[in-house]
């Protein structure tokens, strides 16, 4: 198997475990994007990310880790979309 299908395959896998975290405990998205709302007003840095990854890791099952360096591209998936939605939330309003 070549390099980029293995990374395929790797992040498909964490996807997946994400997935059903999110779907043992729903409260996590929830709290994601309650948290994500609070910080995102702070900017879209890196250390913005960073503190988002913190509290998320801090008030939930999901564990992000607080160095932008070490998100997996899954956990970077996931701080992208969350940002996605809180952006277009506050752009109906």
């Amino acid at each position: 198997m070549a390099g980029s299908e293995m990374q395929k395959i790797r992040v498909i896998n964490e996807l997946r475990e994400f997935i059903k975290k999110l779907l043992q405990d729903p409260q996590i998205l929830e709290q994601s994007l309650t948290v994500a709302r609070r910080h995102l007003g702070e900017g879209n840095s890196d250390r913005v990310l960073a503190s988002i990854a913190n509290e998320i890791s801090d008030t939930t099952s999901v564990h992000i880790p607080d160095d932008p360096a070490e998100f997996s591209e899954a956990d970077r998936l996931y701080l992208e979309l969350l940002k996605e939605v809180v952006s277009e939330e506050q752009a109906l309003y």
